[in-house]
């Protein structure tokens, strides 16, 4: 699915990278004639301008709302996951979409500040108002989702069916809990940066893109460990050499392999959705799989926040790490 983090109005201190509305809407063109319905955004990417960029080219493009997924996100916002602040924040996102009705209403980190029965009943909420149809959790820690999880159940509240992680050849830890977790709940695997930030669609680890030299947070997410993972880059490489097509497509087939759902593909440009579609007919065998997996190493982990006040292993609190 196209990532609405690369649309937006760009910000000179923050996400110089983002590309404009016209742009923008070409990418959401082509994905729509491809076959590709499904969006995913948030309310604090570029400042709100990506909900209210892709809402406009919905309309514009003449795409029929229920012909499309529209999903996006809660949490980097005055009040977190506080009932005051859900429900404030989808009235935003929705007048931004131009919509009535979100088809994915994910939590974008877990709040330590708000119970999670409060954040759980207020999401509920919003799907026995028809303003939401389902709930969906990203980065946080196994053990987190899985007392939400729990405590949805146990209050007859909407549980959430799908999980935005941190998951790719170079960045594999969610394997160890979250993803077992994720299917003991029947979730849906939709994970962020599958090509690692670009890092696995190059056999170079450096870039002179706008992204690559001005994003800090690429580089506080894979350079402290590029030289463990030069190697599965180098391997990537070879594959896609094999095969005869782009590393990139390789990558996203390596997430087929694993039984992911819906990796989301950042797209700058509609060639870029053209090679996240043709991944799709790239099969890779069992020994191909193995290879490709064969040098990885424990990772410090990106994505999950700690509790405020004490240090995160390797954490972030920027929203623009998905």
């Amino acid at each position: 699915m196209p990532g609405g983090m690369s649309f937006g109005e760009p910000d000179p201190g923050f996400h110089q990278w983002t590309i404009g509305e016209d742009e923008m809407r070409e990418v959401i063109g082509r994905a729509w004639e491809l076959g590709v319905n499904f969006i995913d955004t948030a309310n604090c990417y570029a400042k709100g301008t990506s909900e209210l960029f892709i809402g406009r080219a919905l309309r514009e493009l003449g795409i029929p709302r229920d012909k499309v997924v529209l999903a996006s996100k809660v949490y980097f916002n005055e009040g977190r996951l506080s009932r005051e602040a859900i429900n404030r924040e989808i009235d935003g996102t929705l007048d931004r979409l131009g919509t009535d009705y979100l088809d994915l209403y994910i939590i974008h980190r877990f709040d330590y500040d708000t119970p999670i029965e409060e954040t759980l009943e207020a999401l509920d909420g919003l799907v026995r108002a028809g303003k939401v149809r389902a709930l969906g959790a990203s980065e946080m820690y196994a053990y987190q989702l899985h007392s939400m999880q729990v405590c949805a159940e146990r209050n007859g509240w909407t549980k959430f069916t799908s999980m935005q992680c941190h998951y790719n050849l170079l960045y594999r830890e969610d394997e160890r809990e979250m993803i077992p977790v994720c299917r003991q709940f029947d979730m849906a695997l939709m994970p962020y940066s599958p090509m690692a930030s670009g890092h696995l669609a190059r056999p170079t680890w450096e870039a002179d893109t706008a992204r690559a030299t001005t994003d800090a947070v690429i580089r506080n997410k894979y350079d402290a460990a590029k030289a463990a993972d030069m190697p599965i880059v180098e391997r990537v490489a070879k594959v896609a050499a094999d095969h005869g097509v782009p590393m990139a497509q390789v990558a996203l087939a390596w997430h087929w392999a694993r039984g992911v759902e819906a990796p989301i593909v950042g797209c700058s440009k509609p060639a870029r959705v053209d090679d996240a579609v043709a991944a799709l007919d790239v099969k890779l065998t069992e020994d191909e799989v193995a290879y490709l997996e064969e040098p990885y190493v424990a990772h410090e982990l990106v994505g999950p926040l700690g509790r405020p006040g004490e240090k995160a292993l390797a954490g972030t609190t920027d929203p623009n790490a998905k």
